[in-house]
């Protein structure tokens, strides 16, 4: 059997810990990078004998992510954020995958999002899937997508059949802070690609993120948990156009 190596990067990630550990102790080792955490994250990793746990300063997703690839000592990996859960079924899926002789290079996996706890079953989240599973020497994150970080791999590229499970929302406020912080890092990226802001895109893009969360892929059948979600993710793209209008209109040195 191939062996695995399960990766995070965290900061401040202490009330997933050790949950997220105990989901992918089937992986023959735990790599962890800490952006330097002031919550306990980091203490609570370097004495966990199942981690290895690296600092490192966060500069954007991408290079955190390569970097903990680079520490990985197994060619096949497994990426998880914090807030997510590896469940019984999908483990036993990987774990049969990777004893197999033929393997594409790489697997997309969708996610099961829960908000505090509960299922959410619509709000655009429904089909969400991730490439987290994959063979290191076949890919490399690209370093111009630095949110929403994308995985540069050859095919093929296959799917699994059992679901990540991801606990996005515990807390109206930390998840508000985190769509504006995406949102600013997506404004610096457009920013990077050469775009400049526009003020009627601002706004319609920002509307017609609520409208296809909320009407469109349903969040209305999630009720206020849907229209909370959708808002949010509005809230992301209003958040993104505002820093491209601060970089365009900035001063040139």
């Amino acid at each position: 059997m191939r062996k695995l190596s399960a990766l995070l990067i965290v900061k401040n990630e202490s009330k997933h810990l050790p949950e997220v550990i105990d989901s992918i102790t089937f992986a023959d080792e735990i790599i962890a990078v800490d952006s330097f955490s002031d919550d306990g994250t980091f203490e609570i990793l370097e004495a966990d004998p199942r981690v290895r746990v690296v600092q490192k300063t966060f500069i954007d997703y991408p290079s955190q992510r390569n970097f903990c690839l680079d520490l990985a000592n197994n060619d096949w990996v497994l990426f998880i954020d914090a807030d997510e859960r590896v469940s019984a079924p999908l483990s036993a899926e990987i774990k049969e995958l990777l004893a197999q002789e033929e393997l594409a290079n790489g697997y997309q996996i969708y996610r099961q999002f829960y908000y505090k706890r509960k299922k959410l079953n619509f709000s655009g989240l429904q089909t969400d899937k991730a490439l987290r599973l994959f063979n290191k020497t076949k890919g490399r994150y690209k370093s111009e997508k630095i949110v929403h970080e994308t995985l540069d791999i050859a095919p093929s590229i296959g799917i699994l059949k059992h679901k990540l499970d991801h606990y996005f929302f515990d807390d109206y406020q930390v998840y508000r802070s985190k769509m504006i912080a995406y949102g600013k890092l997506r404004g610096r990226e457009l920013y990077q690609q050469g775009k400049r802001y526009k003020l009627l895109t601002h706004y319609l893009k920002s509307a017609y993120k609520f409208l296809n969360h909320y009407l469109i892929r349903l969040g209305i059948l999630d009720g206020k948990r849907g229209f909370i979600v959708s808002k949010l993710n509005a809230l992301s793209v209003w958040e993104r156009y505002k820093e491209l209008r601060r970089l365009t209109l900035a001063p040139k040195e």
